[in-house]
């Protein structure tokens, strides 16, 4: 949310989050790519709010691992496992694995609906390596054990602006907004029933 209303500060646009609509029921999210899970949370809740709706799914993909923890990346201990369970079980599984064979990346699919209209995906990606031990006290998640060779350190060692200028995340918001340039050059939503933006590279209509 905060990286969108960055991205998002000089559009005429007016961002409110799940908090604000109580009643919304959770999605179940039963799809099998990121992208699936993402598009339906999106629809559910644009029909769900009758507003333009925005939606992600995101996790961590370790090649030498075939993609695991992936989907399951925020379940990859079990349920009430903490950030430390999680990348300690990954560790663990890639114990004997060579720096070279250790490449893995945060992915991010943002999905945008129109309340009975177009849909829209954009993605992001963080390339790196999975560390041999944690390093960093700032992040969440994986960010201990996740390497950045571009900037020879792992993600929880960066400032949180740092972060916010590299993440997974962050280069999906900034796919995001061509798309939301759009919408507003369009005339906001009520042009976006009325017919779906051009298609751009990037992103599906």
């Amino acid at each position: 949310m905060r990286q969108l209303k960055l991205v998002g500060a000089d559009l005429d646009l007016q961002i409110v989050g799940l908090a604000d609509f109580p009643e919304v029921a959770d999605v179940v999210e039963d799809g099998v790519t990121f992208a699936e899970n993402a598009l339906l949370k999106a629809r559910a809740y644009a029909a769900r709010s009758g507003l333009l709706t925005l939606a992600d799914d995101s996790g961590l993909e370790v090649d030498a691992l075939n993609g695991a923890p992936g989907l399951h990346s925020a379940r990859y201990a079990g349920h009430g496992a903490s950030d430390r369970d999680r990348w300690q079980l990954l560790l663990a599984r890639l114990a004997g694995v060579p720096w070279q064979k250790r490449t893995a990346r945060f992915r991010c699919v943002l999905a945008l609906a129109v309340p009975g209209g177009a849909t829209h995906t954009v993605e992001g990606t963080c390339e790196g390596f999975i560390a041999l031990e944690p390093r960093g006290e700032k992040g969440f998640g994986y960010d201990p054990v996740f390497f950045l060779p571009g900037q020879q350190c792992t993600m929880a060692q960066l400032t949180s602006e740092a972060k916010n200028q590299i993440s997974h995340r962050a280069n999906a918001v900034r796919a995001l907004r061509r798309i939301l340039e759009s919408y507003v050059a369009a005339g906001g939503l009520m042009s976006a029933r009325q017919a779906p933006v051009p298609k751009a590279e990037g992103w599906d209509a």
